[in-house]
């Protein structure tokens, strides 16, 4: 497919077509990572990455846990 870039503000645009956004798994307002490649534009989506609690737990090692923190007595009614 051919497209035109165009002139938006003081940068460049390229409109791209709804059925390649679909596939891509783009809309309006998604962030994309762009870059150059051999002379090429090369716009790829970013993915959120996905955090899971056992896996963030298993990097918890004795040498990077840190130590507990005395926040003082407590306040109004709170329950230590």
């Amino acid at each position: 497919m051919q497209t035109k870039i165009l002139k938006w503000g003081n940068s460049l645009g390229l409109r791209i077509p709804k059925a390649f956004a679909e596939q891509a798994g783009v809309k309006a307002g998604s962030d994309v990572d762009l870059s150059v490649k051999d002379g090429e534009l090369v716009v790829r989506p970013r993915r959120r990455q996905r955090y899971e609690l056992k896996r963030l737990l298993r990097a918890i090692t004795a040498t990077n846990i840190h130590k507990e923190i005395e926040t003082g007595e407590p306040v109004g009614r709170e329950a230590w």
